[in-house]
Formats: C-alpha cells, structure tokens, sequence
C-alpha cells in the first residue's frame, strides 16, 4: 500500500493537496442560514476575457513605448481605468447584499430538492447579473435586485438517498458590468434537509389490524388479510363519515367502519413488512404510511428502537414519514 502511495505521479498529488485544502478552507467558515456579504468574505480574480484584456493592454503599451504615440498611451491607459472601475462596481454589486436561505422542505428519495434563497438588497440601487449555485455546479441561476427591495433564485439538488443531510456550500457571483473580474463568496448554510424513503411503486394490502388493549377481542385477520376500516355505505351513515377520496376514484359510496376501528389498531410494523432488505421495508412502509392516511385511518408506526402510538391527520403522517427517514 506504502509503495503504491509513493508512486503516484506529482500531478495526482497537486490534486490531494489542492482537495485538502479546499476542504480545510471550506471548514473554517461558520454556517449560517443569512449572510451579509463584506468584503472580508468577497473574492475577486479575472476571468479569461480579463486575461485577454490585461494581455492586449501589455502589447499596447509596449508598441506605444517604443513608438511614442500618444493615442496609444490615451487607449491603454482608458481601458485600464474603464477595467478598474468595472472591478470596483463589481466588488460593490456583492457588498452589503443579505442572503437568506429559506427552510428547505422534506421531499422523497429520488426527488428533486428545491432550495429557495433570498436576496436582499437595502441600498438605493439596483443591484445586477448576480448568480447562485450549488459550489462547483455548472447550472446558475442568475437575478437582478431591486433597489431596497429582494429577489428569490431557485437551486435544485438531488440528495442521494433518504436521511437528514446537510445543505451543500453555495456560491453566488457577478461578473457586471464587464465580465473582466469573476468576484464571488462561498457560503455554508446550516439548514438541513429531511429525505424521506422513497414509496414502494406497488406496495401490497394493508397488514391485519391487531386488538386493541382491552377490547377483549381475539386476534385474527380479516377475510381479506387486509386492515382498511371502511365498509359499504349504509343509510343513515353520518357524512363525516363516507370517504370521499375513495368516492372521487370509483364514484361508489364508501363509510370509515368505526367500530372495527374502535375494536383494532392498524399497526405498521418494520418486522412485518416482508422478507425484503432494509431499504426495501422502509419504502414500503412509507408507501403504507401514504395510503393509510390517503384513507383516513388511524394508525401507528413500529421501528427498531422507535415505536409512535395509533394516530391520524397530516401530523401523525410527518411524524412516521421523519422516523422512517431517521431509521
């Protein structure tokens, strides 16, 4: 392993180096979900096109050196100024501006997250041609300030898999009003986000319901294998009672069955869940999760080292969908 480290050609370890300290400099920067940009955290280096400009004004000068024109000193010393105002412009198009990260919202593995940030501008004037993206992301997204006003830009990401990850470091840039100087800051929000399992495309019935504590019932399924606590409308069922998400798709009248539901608590059990991997239980409890609250059931969640009691409402469905992200 030592010889195989040895050998590496000295561009591969140029590469580590500049990685490491990358990763050292980026650590040092304290996370914050606002920044106001001074010009301690404001970067400035030419672009290509200043390259070329600073290239063409050495030429210039050097002919109007040797063959004492003065036209041609007037045109050097006119580009240089105008690229020297430009950078100053530039520096002031980023200082005093507030980014604000907005709190992320949770989404499902294989998604795309959509990070909203603010920009404040509280000078009299307009601020221009400012871009926000992920840190070394090629897709931009580019906004003019109001003058004492703000502008939200949109980033996308797709997190890897489920979890609670951190927000990547941001970058925002302008390069107004010339294009000569790239002057950026790197910022690392503290915001997290929250990446649910993604749902199992087709996931099976329901499991059984099991007896409530007390309700001196014995254990058994029903005829179907399945827990869904509705049953065929009856006249005289209350209204609050006919599910109306299982009217709209199959226009037949359907009433939420109160006393099995009285009688059985719907339990989704990571040990019940099949004989399938980790990943793969927590999908489809996810995708169970999703179509016990789609039919307004009461119903509990059991994880390893987790268990959250029988409930309904969107409350009880965040709460499940976070402890299946956490698992």
């Amino acid at each position: 392993m030592t010889a195989a480290v040895t050998a590496l050609p000295w561009w591969a370890w140029r590469t580590r180096m500049r990685a490491w300290l990358r990763q050292w400099w980026l650590e040092r920067l304290p996370r914050s979900d606002t920044l106001t940009l001074t010009q301690r955290r404001i970067y400035i280096l030419p672009t290509r096109a200043g390259w070329m400009l600073a290239s063409t004004l050495v030429v210039l000068l050097v002919g109007s050196i040797n063959y004492q024109l003065n036209l041609g000193y007037l045109l050097t010393f006119l580009l240089a100024g105008s690229a020297a105002a430009g950078m100053v412009l530039g520096h002031g198009t980023l200082r005093g501006l507030t980014l604000q990260l907005l709190p992320p919202q949770p989404l499902f593995a294989g998604g795309l997250a959509v990070l909203d940030v603010q920009l404040l501008n509280r000078r009299r004037t307009p601020r221009h041609a400012i871009g926000v993206a992920l840190l070394d992301s090629a897709h931009w997204s580019w906004a003019d300030v109001p003058a004492q006003g703000q502008t939200t830009v949109q980033i996308s990401l797709q997190p890897a898999r489920r979890g609670l990850h951190r927000v990547p470091a941001l970058t925002a840039e302008t390069r107004f009003p010339l294009g000569t100087f790239r002057i950026w800051t790197v910022w690392r929000p503290a915001a997290q986000l929250l990446v649910y399992p993604a749902p199992e495309p087709l996931p099976p019935a329901l499991p059984a319901g099991e007896p409530r504590s007390g309700s001196g019932t014995a254990a058994g399924p029903r005829a179907s294998g399945e827990f869904d606590g509705v049953r065929p409308y009856q006249r005289g069922d209350p209204m609050k009672l006919i599910v109306w998400k299982k009217f709209a798709k199959s226009s037949e009248l359907i009433s939420r069955d109160t006393q099995q539901m009285q009688r059985q608590a719907l339990w989704l059990d990571f040990a019940r869940a099949g004989a399938l991997s980790a990943e793969a239980r927590l999908s489809r409890l996810a995708a169970w999760v999703l179509l016990a609250d789609a039919q307004g059931l009461d119903y509990g969640l059991r994880l390893p080292g987790v268990e959250i009691a029988p409930a309904g409402g969107p409350a009880q469905r965040l709460r499940c969908l976070e402890a299946l992200a956490r698992a």
